[in-house]
């Protein structure tokens, strides 16, 4: 079985995955999975894993995976997403697939909310800010 590239987006983050036959190593921007850092972000990035572990054994499996923008729970979900999309790739199994829409469907097909436009007069400050009205 040759490599997947897939990609994950989650607000201003896009991270892109590769999975390749390999010794179980997984590596994000060139660090080891288990250096990531926050915790929290570390363990959003698991459930991928743990969701996929009944289709593909992770032990002969690499991943790579390089992630840019955003902050570091938006990373952690792009980085979760293409590596679920990758695996569902790499396994070519429908019931995996399955798996990740019922677990959660944002993993597979993204998340589809977007900032709301900026509109005339404000859009420096927010879409619905307005002038400050005070009473005394």
């Amino acid at each position: 079985m040759d490599q997947v590239h897939r990609s994950g987006k989650r607000k201003e983050s896009i991270a892109r995955a590769t999975i390749k036959p390999g010794k179980g190593v997984i590596r994000i921007n060139t660090q080891l999975f288990e250096c990531y850092e926050p915790k929290l972000a570390r363990e959003r990035i698991r459930q991928s894993f743990l969701l996929a572990k009944d289709y593909v054994d992770l032990d002969k499996v690499d991943i790579s995976v390089s992630v840019e923008g955003g902050g570091t729970m938006g990373q952690a979900d792009a980085i979760s997403s293409s590596i679920a999309r990758g695996l569902v790739d790499y396994t070519k199994n429908d019931d995996s697939h399955a798996t990740y829409v019922k677990y959660d469907r944002t993993l597979i097909a993204g998340d589809h909310r977007e900032t709301e436009v900026h509109k005339p007069s404000q859009s420096s400050k927010g879409p619905r800010h307005r002038r400050q009205k005070s009473y005394r």
